[in-house]
């Protein structure tokens, strides 16, 4: 399906989000230019987090700790999109399709 070049590519705005923070307390290092530049070579779509996604939330079970991911997960549950991710924790949310 990723290989696939016509499949439409999303990714979060929260994840971009989370690559800033990252980088800048030096566990990544990726510049702007660096994100910019992949996105657009892997020809990726951002997707923003909206309000819908917000109320996803209110019926969200607390299997995962993290803020970043439970926001990406409510996303994904909201837009019925799969997530890419090697997190186990993720596979605990009812009707998130996960793939790797």
């Amino acid at each position: 399906m990723l290989a696939n070049r016509a499949d439409v590519r999303e990714i979060s705005a929260l994840s971009l989000s989370e690559i800033a923070i990252k980088n800048s307390v030096g566990k990544l290092t990726f510049s702007k230019a660096d994100v910019t530049t992949g996105l657009s070579d892997l020809r990726v779509r951002v997707l923003p987090f909206s309000f819908d996604h917000a109320l996803e939330f209110f019926d969200l079970p607390p299997h995962h700790s993290d803020p970043f991911d439970r926001q990406i997960i409510a996303q994904a549950l909201s837009e019925d999109i799969p997530v890419v991710t090697c997190d186990d924790r993720f596979r605990l949310y009812h009707g998130l399709k996960v793939m790797w």
